[in-house]
């Protein structure tokens, strides 16, 4: 890889983006700039600065590092044009710096770097580069939202638009910080929707009350498969009250447990038993409070055998698990599983029911005739992964 070189007057000198330039005017001074790259500089004589990255179409995914000849650096700054600067680190002896994070694709950057040579004399060179553009731009879809409380078992989860090949360079982005030092990991799962995922979660249910924050520094970051990321993100949330739904299909009776005790018990109907209609066991996290919204048997391959409007919904799992409202339902209420799959209760007691719980809260759900366990990449299905396996599952391990 070539190199800038740029040597620095005794007085300030402003260098073109792009161009090495000599540090005075005429013969002589040229020879010195071209004659003498790299030679060690003597008392009087300019330091000499160099960056790489350089030029146009330079290397992105990099660190940026500037380094002083005859001379040290007392001060580096590195900004794209809407002035957001690479911070980084100095040697000991600051003879050079090393940015912390990497140059993101299609991006030009200004670096300015002052320094003063063996006898004081100080200086301030600037230069620039300007990366190679993307592929392929790799988003984010994340959840929780910022700034919201959330219940205990809420995994942090990221899905991204395009393939991650490179797991374990995109993990090393990705930092939680909670107020309770709590104990987590992440994993990473294919979504329903098919695409990559990963999941943060803690070893057991989160502690009420504890703030959560992530921070994905992803910009200038290669997921591979020519796909880059140009952009952070980050959320902050919340831990609300420790509320835990218990579904029994066997008794047909579904709990709301709020800090160890029971707030109320709802007589339901689960999903039919021997086929398809079957409901999901396990834990599911409540994802989203829904409303009225219409409900296509077709939609989740059951042919057409409803088609309606349902109040109180709230989703279980992606693959279309809700509990609701079903009045239609109702002569079946803590008697017998006839739903198609969804945990079904009258109208007053969902309109309760949804007033309590939040996103976040966990559904227990056990029942001997079902489906099989949810998935942890269908919806929030991650507490259904033993500990020391959800651990083996980062790309860090």
């Amino acid at each position: 890889m070539s190199h800038i070189r740029v040597r620095i007057a005794a007085v300030a000198v402003l260098l073109a983006p792009l161009a090495a330039c000599s540090p005075g005017s005429g013969p002589d001074a040229t020879a010195r700039s071209a004659g003498h790259e790299g030679a060690e500089a003597t008392p009087g004589r300019p330091a000499t600065v160099t960056v790489v990255p350089e030029g146009r179409g330079a290397e992105a995914g990099v660190t940026v590092k500037v380094t002083a000849t005859g001379g040290t650096l007392t001060s580096v700054t590195v900004a794209d044009g809407d002035g957001h600067a690479l911070t980084g680190t100095f040697s000991t002896d600051r003879a050079s710096w090393v940015s912390r994070r990497k140059a993101a694709p299609g991006t030009s950057y200004t670096v300015t770097a002052a320094t003063t040579d063996e006898t004081g004399t100080d200086g301030t060179a600037t230069s620039g580069f300007t990366t190679a553009g993307a592929d392929k731009v790799n988003k984010v879809d994340w959840r929780p939202g910022a700034n919201t409380t959330v219940g205990v078992a809420q995994p942090v989860s990221l899905v991204f638009d395009h393939p991650v090949t490179d797991r374990a360079e995109v993990e090393r982005q990705l930092k939680i910080t909670t107020s309770e030092r709590t104990e987590g990991s992440w994993a990473w799962m294919k979504d329903w929707s098919g695409r990559d995922r990963v999941d943060w979660r803690p070893r057991q249910y989160w502690k009420p009350g504890t703030k959560v924050t992530l921070e994905a520094e992803l910009n200038g970051t290669d997921s591979g498969d020519g796909g880059w990321f140009v952009r952070d993100y980050s959320t902050t949330f919340t831990i609300g009250a420790r509320q835990i739904v218990e579904v029994d299909l066997d008794r047909k009776l579904l709990t709301l447990e709020r800090d160890g005790r029971t707030v109320r018990t709802i007589p339901v109907s689960g999903g039919t038993p021997g086929g398809d209609k079957r409901s999901w066991k396990g834990t599911a996290v409540l994802m989203a409070k829904e409303g009225t919204i219409n409900m296509n048997s077709e939609t989740v391959g059951l042919g057409d055998s409803y088609d309606k409007m349902v109040d109180h919904s709230m989703r279980l799992t992606w693959s279309g698990m809700y509990a609701h409202a079903a009045p239609w339902n109702e002569r079946w209420f803590g008697k017998a599983n006839m739903s198609s799959g969804c945990i079904g209760m009258s109208d007053d007691d969902a309109a309760w029911f949804y007033g309590q719980v939040r996103p976040g809260d966990p559904f227990e759900i056990k029942g001997r005739d079902t489906k099989g366990t949810v998935d942890p990449g269908n919806g929030f299905g991650d507490w259904n992964v033993p500990w020391d396996r959800w651990q083996a599952m980062s790309a860090l391990r």
